[in-house]
């Protein structure tokens, strides 16, 4: 336990550069307090106590706005930094040295059954309010970037931003997308052009009969 404390303090140390001391960390670090409590809810799960894993969550949420399912897998070395808003489903995995900001969400639709929430690859960053919505994988060493909704998977070593989310980097390299982020088509707009064009046509008909 002492020594899963220590790569824990260590772990924020390395990647919060306002991180000041270990006793600051393991007394102030909502992210770390989540963790450690995921750890004793989780061991409730699997030995069929899951009432009590369940309230272990819940007091959780209340003490560090941060929701993690009891079911959840997690690997070594998370970092939730800030962590407010963070909810991780209960068929969610995340493996090792991953970081995830505030708001995020890994998450359903509510169209799946059984795995049902994402799995995040190791050494993937999450940035903050992104959502990752359904039962596909994050590959290992990808970014996802603040505010992104991610609804497919994402490869290794790639970047994904946007709404949905498309993937800008793969392997360091920037990938030649179409869509042109300033000159947007408006699909209302489209659709209101073609219905007038349409009127158009209609009036000719008319007249001409």
């Amino acid at each position: 336990m002492f020594d899963k404390i220590k790569e824990d303090i260590k772990t924020v140390k390395l990647r919060d550069p306002a991180a000041r001391s270990s006793i600051e960390i393991l007394l102030l670090y909502p992210g770390l307090s989540a963790i450690r409590r995921h750890r004793r809810a989780a061991f409730f799960q699997r030995h069929g106590w899951k009432f009590i894993a369940r309230w272990i969550s819940q007091r959780c949420v209340k003490k560090t706005g941060i929701e993690i399912h009891p079911g959840a897998t997690i690997g070594k070395r998370l970092f939730i930094d800030h962590g407010v808003g963070v909810v991780i489903g209960e068929t969610a995995e995340i493996g090792d040295d991953v970081t995830i900001y505030q708001g995020v969400t890994l998450g359903g639709t509510g169209k799946d059954t059984g795995k049902r929430h994402p799995t995040i690859g190791n050494g993937v960053l999450i940035g903050a309010g992104a959502k990752v919505l359904g039962p596909f994988k994050v590959g290992d060493n990808s970014r996802i970037a603040a505010g992104a909704v991610v609804l497919e998977e994402v490869p290794e070593n790639c970047t994904a931003v946007g709404v949905p989310a498309h993937i800008v980097k793969r392997d360091g390299v920037r990938v030649n997308n179409d869509l042109d982020q300033i000159h947007i088509p408006d699909p209302i707009s489209q659709k209101l052009c073609e219905l007038e064009h349409r009127i158009h046509e209609l009036e000719n008909t008319k007249k001409e009969n």
